[in-house]
């Protein structure tokens, strides 16, 4: 189901937003927290809007209720990996970015390591993968933590 400018959407692992522009290749120009990020159709759900009955002011559906409530102010700039399975760390990646986006923290830092590397691993390609990442370095200090610009 395409998307037109102006649609309230959700983007996985993001939260709410809006269509600000349609490009080629099923992708789309998206506005999220005051950040403008290009993502795939398959990652957004339309939001369905509905009027107050009081005024002209609008109300989302319990979707972008959901949403608001994972927002938090008092999101940690770090998390720690260690001792979790790939699967159990790239979900708490997933939920920590949400939260530090939501909260508007320009850089984080994930702790995941030395040894092995296929924690690393895992995580650098979930980062490559999120076009609201700006960026990552590994940390020159501590070859064990990945620093990320949001």
């Amino acid at each position: 189901m395409p998307f037109n400018p102006g649609d309230h959407v959700l983007v996985a692992h993001f939260g709410k937003a809006v269509v600000r522009e349609v490009r080629n290749g099923g992708r789309y120009l998206v506005e999220l927290k005051g950040r403008a990020i290009v993502v795939a159709e398959a990652q957004l759900t339309r939001v369905e809007y509905r009027k107050r009955q009081r005024g002209s002011a609008r109300v989302a559906e319990s979707a972008i209720a959901a949403a608001d409530a994972l927002a938090r102010t008092d999101a940690a700039s770090s998390i720690d990996l260690h001792g979790l399975t790939t699967e159990e760390a790239l979900a708490a990646v997933d939920g920590f970015l949400n939260d530090a986006l939501l909260a508007s923290l320009h850089e984080v830092r994930i702790i995941h390591g030395r040894s092995g590397g296929r924690l690393k691993a895992a995580v650098h390609a979930r980062l490559r993968a999120l076009p609201a990442i700006r960026g990552f370095r590994l940390d020159p200090a501590n070859p064990g933590v990945t620093i990320v610009s949001l």
